[in-house]
């Protein structure tokens, strides 16, 4: 058979193409990253009959474990990750495929004795064809020096086999490191071995957007300027900066969630239908709607942008302390852990629709939702009595943890002339889905399908739109300036400003 030609297992009625022989090979092995999502999640692929028979994973770190060690660190993961489906006979087989190699990532000779020379046995061993995937789960701070080895090592070159890179986010920390990372990336990988990771579109949800609004004709011809009257985007989070406040005082919530998880949202609502559902056509009309973002005026910035950092508070029952009394951050710190933007989207769909995104941590619950409210109908023909102005139709795209779609609309009260009555038509997504985000993004990655990675363009499109706002912020807000908020609240009050000076109000949290 053709090594192009996908298989595919029916699950559910649906098929699904199982992964092509090849090997994994997971930089920073060791990380939180791999040991909490990558191998639980590759361990259920394995399980679910998703894995190719011809496939291995070598982990590397720069701490020497040996095979043994290494599959005992992951068995203790994997347990801990799933401890109600761990399976001790599957994971036999599994660990079986799992090995191990130590090295410093800086040390350019050392890629080929520890990977290039170690590879070619292995994959004779499991016969993968050659077929090799290069997952960088380590900071960004070391991404430049492991793409430069394996280019300088010759592992990029596909000459008896494939080779793929893939890179977690955040890629870039602007435009320009995005375009110099995407510079560098380029000097030895071809675009289309490239795979710039963002577990976020590959939530159930998320795809789930595209074929609601495509494939339901009631919706897509209302889904313009002429019928709705904005959007609200919500990604809401209760835990704070947590074990990452190194990563995250270099970051703030406009790098860590706007440039790739809320655009990833704003994309998958905005976008035009592409002339057919392929990852290229797909891409294209997302980038397309970036091309389109209408510049924030930066002397007017707090018309469009307000930030803000957590105090102390409450969450739940629980007392949680402040940003700037975390360990590891700055008492003096002005890195926002909240960000609301008002968006506008210049093209002839969304012309004047205002698309309003907001993000933070410590807030009152855990949330990440898109709410389209409709125009209010044009001229209400109901006596006064019915009891003030009628609700709009609004639609709720719920992304976790409820996940599904709500859709709120009026009815007649039962028993009375003239009394309306708000009803929510309510789908929560079935339980226990197949495969879950990371699941997703791997298996397509050995598949080959970029549909939900993201492009060169789109990347430095999203930075082109970000830097300006990131950079006027750092140069203006100040330790006395920067809104606070008390965790467990909806954000600054600031925020509501945003919305209430165009008549608007935030969904509460």
């Amino acid at each position: 058979m053709d090594d192009s030609t996908p298989l595919y297992k029916t699950v559910n009625s649906c098929e699904i193409a199982v992964s092509k022989p090849c090997c994994l090979v997971i930089f920073g092995a060791e990380g939180d990253l791999a040991k909490r999502k990558l191998l639980p999640s590759l361990y259920r692929l394995y399980t679910s009959g998703m894995l190719s028979d011809n496939f291995f994973i070598l982990g590397t770190s720069r701490t020497e474990l040996g095979a043994e060690r290494f599959r005992e660190t992951m068995l203790a993961a994997v347990k801990e990750a799933m401890p109600a489906s761990f399976d001790l006979k599957a994971w036999a087989g599994f660990s079986a495929m799992l090995y191990h190699s130590a090295f410093d990532y800086g040390d350019g000779p050392a890629y080929g004795s520890k990977l290039r020379d170690l590879l070619p046995m292995l994959e004779k061993k499991h016969q993968t064809r050659g077929a090799r995937i290069f997952y960088l789960a380590v900071p960004p701070t070391v991404f430049e020096d492991i793409i430069e080895n394996l280019g300088a090592a010759g592992l990029a070159r596909e000459e008896a086999g494939s080779s793929r890179i893939v890179i977690e986010k955040p890629f870039g920390r602007d435009l320009e490191s995005s375009q110099r990372l995407n510079s560098i990336v380029h000097r030895h990988f071809q675009e289309r071995q490239v795979f710039r990771i963002d577990h976020y579109l590959a939530k159930e949800t998320v795809q789930n957007i595209l074929m609601f609004r495509f494939a339901n004709s009631i919706f897509e011809p209302l889904w313009n300027r002429r019928y709705i009257d904005h959007v609200q985007i919500t990604s809401a989070e209760t835990l704070g900066v947590e074990h990452r406040a190194g990563y995250y005082e270099k970051a703030g919530v406009l790098r860590d969630m706007f440039q790739n998880h809320c655009f990833q949202l704003l994309a998958v609502v905005a976008m035009e239908p592409p002339p057919a559902f392929e990852a290229e056509r797909v891409r294209e009309e997302k980038v397309k709607v970036f091309r389109s973002l209408r510049p924030v005026a930066l002397d007017r910035l707090n018309e469009h942008v307000v930030i803000g950092q957590y105090s102390k508070g409450m969450i739940g029952d629980a007392p949680v302390i402040g940003y700037c009394e975390e360990e590891g951050v700055s008492e003096r710190s002005t890195t926002p852990t909240f960000a609301a933007m008002k968006i506008f989207i210049d093209n002839w769909r969304w012309n004047d629709v205002p698309f309003y995104i907001r993000s933070g941590k410590r807030l009152a619950a855990r949330r990440t939702e898109i709410a389209v409210r409709f125009k209010p109908v044009p001229h209400t023909m109901f006596p006064e009595s019915i009891g003030g102005p009628i609700d709009p139709n609004t639609l709720v795209l719920r992304i976790q943890p409820d996940e599904g779609m709500d859709l709120l609309y009026q009815t007649k009260l039962p028993g009375s002339k003239v009394c309306l009555n708000p009803v929510k038509m309510d789908y929560t997504y079935p339980r226990g889905v197949l495969l879950d985000a990371y699941e997703w993004v791997l298996l397509d990655c050995m598949v080959g399908d970029h549909m939900l990675f993201t492009s060169q363009d789109w990347v430095e499109r999203t930075w082109s739109f970000l830097t300006p706002v990131i950079e006027k912020l750092g140069r203006t807000v100040t330790l006395e300036t920067i809104p606070r908020y008390p965790a467990g609240s909806d954000g600054p009050v600031e925020a509501a400003a945003l919305l209430t000076k165009d008549g608007k109000q935030w969904r509460p949290v």
